[in-house]
C-alpha cells in the first residue's frame, strides 16, 4: 500500500484540530475534539488517537497509508525528543507527547511548537508561497512567532527560538507579562494588550468614544477599536498608530537578523486587514534597513485555523524527506 496521507494535529487549550491531508496538500478531512485539561491533560494523547482512529475507520482508510503525524503543541517544546517542557494552558510539564502518541498509534510522530507549525502551514499552502525565509507572527490572545530560515523552522537550542512575543519593547513602566517579566511585545500587540491599553486610555479620560462603547456593552474588543478608528475617531486611530509603531520596530529588528522575503501576520487581530497592514508597513519602512525592506513583503495570513494542521502535515514531509 502506498503511503500517501499525512495527519496534522493542532493542540490548543480549548480544542484539538485534526486533519487528514494528502502528500500534495489536498485536505481529505478535518474535525475538532475538545481538549480535556483535567488531570493535567493526561488523556489528551489518547483522545487524539481514538478520534483519528475512528475517522480513519469511518473513511475506510488503512493505517498503512499514513506517512506520519505532525503535531503542534502550545508552550515550550523540545523538537528532537517531542517532549513538551511546559504547556501551562494544558497542564503539561516534561510531557512525552511524541513517545505516548507513537506507542498508541504505531505511526511516526513529530512535534513542534504550535506557532512554528502554523508558520510551516502558511508557507506550504498559504500566504508564504514556499519562500525560503519567512517570519510568521500571530496576534491573538498572546503574540506567537515562527521563523523559517533556509526552508526550515528555527527552533533553537531548547525549543525557544522565535518566541518573539517575549521581546522587550517597553523598558520602563511596561505591563506585566505571563512569562513573569514586564514590557514584552505580547503586552502591547496582542489582542489582550491592545484592549489593556484601550482601557488605560479610557480610565485617563483620553478616549471618550471607546468609553461610550464600554459603557454600552460592558467591555471593549480589538474589533471595537478598529471599527471606531474606521469611523474617524482620533483616539482610536492614535492607539492603533502607537501599537503598529512598536510592532513595526520589533519586526524590523527581527528582519535584520533573518532577512525574510515575507512577514505573514495572522491571529484574530489580523482580521483588521489593511487597517492594520497600512500603518504597520509604514512603521516597518521607517525602522528597517532599506535593503531588507526592499526584499520583504508584509501580508495577512490566508489559512486561518487550518494553518496548524497543514503545518503539522508538512512537518512530517520535511522530517521524513530529511531522513
Amino acid at each position: 500500500m502506498t503511503k500517501d496521507l499525512l495527519i496534522g494535529i493542532d493542540i490548543g487549550g480549548t480544542t484539538v484540530k485534526n486533519a487528514i491531508i494528502g502528500v500534495e496538500g489536498k485536505m481529505i478531512a478535518k474535525w475538532e475534539i475538545e481538549t480535556n485539561i483535567n488531570n493535567q491533560g493526561a488523556s489528551v494523547p489518547n483522545d487524539i488517537w481514538q478520534s483519528i482512529r475512528d475517522r480513519l475507520e469511518e473513511l475506510k482508510i488503512g493505517k498503512d497509508r499514513i506517512v506520519g503525524m505532525g503535531v503542534g503543541a502550545p508552550g515550550f517544546i523540545e523538537p528532537d525528543t517531542g517532549v513538551v517542557a511546559i504547556a501551562v494552558n494544558i497542564g503539561w510539564r516534561d510531557f512525552e507527547l511524541k513517545e505516548i502518541l507513537e506507542k498508541l498509534s504505531g505511526i511516526p510522530v513529530f512535534v513542534d511548537n504550535d506557532a512554528n507549525i502554523a508558520a510551516l502551514g502558511e508557507n506550504w499552502k498559504g500566504s508564504g508561497n514556499q519562500v525560503e525565509n519567512m517570519l510568521a507572527v500571530t496576534l491573538g490572545t498572546g503574540v506567537g512567532g515562527g521563523i523559517i530560515a533556509n526552508s526550515h523552522i528555527v527552533t533553537g537550542t531548547n525549543g525557544t527560538g522565535a518566541e518573539i512575543g517575549h521581546m522587550t519593547v517597553v523598558t520602563e513602566g511596561g505591563a506585566p507579562c505571563n512569562c513573569g517579566r514586564t514590557g514584552c511585545l505580547e503586552t502591547v500587540a496582542s489582542a489582550t494588550g491592545i484592549v489593556r491599553q484601550a482601557n488605560e486610555w479610557i480610565d485617563a479620560g483620553n478616549a471618550p468614544g471607546l468609553k461610550q462603547i464600554k459603557q454600552e456593552s460592558g467591555s471593549i474588543t480589538t474589533k471595537d477599536i478598529f471599527d471606531l478608528a474606521r469611523e474617524g475617531d482620533q483616539p482610536a486611530n492614535k492607539l492603533i498608530q502607537s501599537i503598529t509603531d512598536q510592532l513595526g520596530l520589533a519586526l524590523a529588528n527581527i528582519a535584520v537578523t533573518i532577512n525574510p522575503a515575507k512577514i505573514v501576520i495572522g491571529g484574530g487581530v489580523s482580521k483588521a486587514g489593511e487597517q492594520l497592514l497600512t500603518p504597520l508597513k509604514k512603521a516597518f519602512d521607517r525602522y528597517a534597513l532599506p535593503r531588507i525592506n526592499e526584499a520583504c513583503d508584509i501580508v495577512i495570513a490566508q489559512l486561518g485555523n487550518d494553518a496548524g494542521v497543514y503545518g503539522g502535515a508538512y512537518l512530517v514531509l520535511q522530517q521524513v524527506n530529511s531522513n
